[in-house]
């Protein structure tokens, strides 16, 4: 099975899949994901996540006349309901092309050190570090946020942290820090792929119980669960619903988090 990888994310995503699926791993180092994108900006992600990640597995495919493929792709910014929190938003996708099969998972983290700040000294450098977990957390620095040449990527190291401060410090007055967000050089985003493999893994085992099809996983949370006071909905999952992609099998189950009532406390007429 290929992993589609130029960030040494097969180290964290390998050995799951071939301890659960009894595969056998391997990446194209020749392969440049960066041509679909980068974080610092260079290239441009033009598409979504999800289609990112489907494209750079295709590609990574068909130059390895391979059937199977794994593809990753994440995101940074704020958390999508957790005012405030910055999250970790990775997608992988599994793709068989001999049996027209793609599975996908999402793991939204909020274990994260993304960050990034404009700094003018050496000591707000060295705390900006310090905060992120430098050195195994590696660092980017530019002359400003939305500079797209002369960017000083893994950084890992008192001594280039130094020099390629001072050398952008001498030319601009100031210097924007960030975290290097690609995997190899961010041991909590890494941690973050791990789980998502292994989600991965364990829907790729989960099969259509009328056609045996891989990949017969949740397609819809319905809320509605009733309160146990008023009898009223909650907005708490009532039940899951899976679809088979293949021959369309439909599945709801009832009461997924083994409880058949919600807490007043969760209910909208009884705690307005």
């Amino acid at each position: 099975m290929l992993i589609a990888t130029k960030h040494q994310k097969e180290s964290v995503i390998a050995p799951i899949l071939e301890k659960e699926l009894g595969v056998i791993c391997f990446i194209d180092e020749t392969f440049d994901t960066d041509t679909l994108g980068t974080f610092t900006g260079e290239i441009e992600r033009e598409l979504d996540p999800i289609s990112t990640a489907r494209e750079k597995c295709l590609q990574a495919m068909k130059i390895n006349n391979c059937e199977l493929g794994i593809a990753s792709e994440g995101s940074f910014g704020p958390h999508p309901s957790i005012f405030f929190v910055t999250a970790d938003d990775e997608f992988l996708i599994f793709i068989d092309k001999l049996n027209n099969i793609e599975v996908v998972v999402r793991e939204l983290s909020t274990s994260t050190n993304f960050d990034g700040k404009l700094i003018t000294t050496q000591k707000e450098l060295f705390e900006f570090a310090h905060k992120i977990g430098f050195p195994s957390h590696g660092l980017i620095l530019r002359k400003s946020k939305d500079e797209k040449t002369d960017i000083h990527k893994g950084i890992t190291d008192i001594e280039n942290l130094q020099k390629s401060f001072e050398q952008l410090y001498e030319k601009c007055n100031a210097v924007y820090v960030e975290t290097d967000m690609r995997a190899m050089f961010n041991p909590t985003r890494m941690n973050v792929i791990e789980k998502a493999a292994q989600k991965l893994a364990d829907k790729i085992k989960s099969t259509c119980p009328q056609c045996q099809m891989p990949g017969f996983g949740i397609t819809e949370a319905k809320k509605g669960l009733p309160c146990s006071l008023c009898g009223s909905a909650t907005n708490s999952i009532l039940s899951y619903i899976y679809i088979c992609q293949s021959c369309q099998f439909i599945k709801e189950e009832m009461y997924p988090h083994h409880k058949t009532t919600e807490d007043p406390t969760y209910c909208d007429y009884c705690n307005p």
